[in-house]
């Protein structure tokens, strides 16, 4: 049996987690779910009936995306996303704390502001830009977020980036922020990404598993370099 993972494409901590199974190289099953028709099993698994969630061959559900990365990474990390020791997790910790809570108010507010009248846009977005400045400084010191190389902080605050930038293109572009927002355009054009965002049918129960290869994780070292350099991009 393999680790069943219920995922929804776009949503970020689905991508996440994802990301993470890539880099590890863990075989798994996708299951693409939609959120307007949860399958029972699913609700079974994780009555809260969120994405991400996995199910390990052992029964063992996990069903929060941090969780879900630390799982895969501490399976197997051939690119150190975690750090010689796990020294990356305090600092990583931290940023996912914030990127999870005030950030993650202020992008839904930003994208809905239309649910949100008591403010306009640009407030929630202002919002926003104090964890983008907090993310742009680390960037001016080095290429990733905790240093040169990406780490787990990356993989799991970038599609959190990247939804934001997409509520309103021409702003992020012209923003102050050049660092973050060429992090975030080579992350969005690597190749590991573009294989995690593959378009799946909806699961339905009886269908053939879709077994992600593991072995087909590790083919593209360039997320964690070349692409912030510009080279081996790909469009997803």
């Amino acid at each position: 049996m393999l680790p069943i993972l219920y995922s929804f494409r776009r949503c970020p901590y689905a991508i996440r987690a994802r990301l993470a199974l890539h880099v590890s190289g863990i075989t798994h099953e996708l299951r693409e779910v939609s959120l307007r028709s949860k399958p029972a099993c699913l609700l079974t698994a994780s009555p809260k009936g969120s994405v991400p969630v996995l199910v390990l061959p052992d029964g063992q559900v996990i069903d929060e995306s941090w969780d879900i990365m630390l799982w895969a990474l501490q399976q197997h990390d051939p690119e150190n996303w975690l750090g010689s020791q796990n020294r990356y997790l305090d600092q990583a910790t931290r940023l996912i704390s914030i990127n999870d809570h005030s950030f993650k108010i202020a992008l839904d507010r930003y994208k809905y502001a239309d649910r949100h009248p008591e403010h306009p846009q640009a407030f929630y977005r202002n919002q926003g830009e104090t964890f983008l400045q907090q993310l742009e400084d680390r960037l001016q010191a080095s290429a990733c977020l905790l240093g040169p190389d990406l780490s787990i902080a990356d993989a799991a605050i970038f599609p959190f980036i990247r939804q934001f930038a997409g509520v309103d293109p021409e702003w992020f572009d012209r923003s102050p922020y050049p660092k973050l927002r060429d992090w975030t355009k080579a992350l969005c054009h690597s190749g590991r990404f573009a294989d995690i965002m593959r378009k799946h049918e909806v699961w339905q129960a009886g269908d053939v598993p879709l077994v992600i290869n593991g072995n087909q994780g590790n083919t593209e070292p360039a997320f964690r370099q070349a692409a912030l350099f510009g080279s081996t991009m790909h469009k997803p």
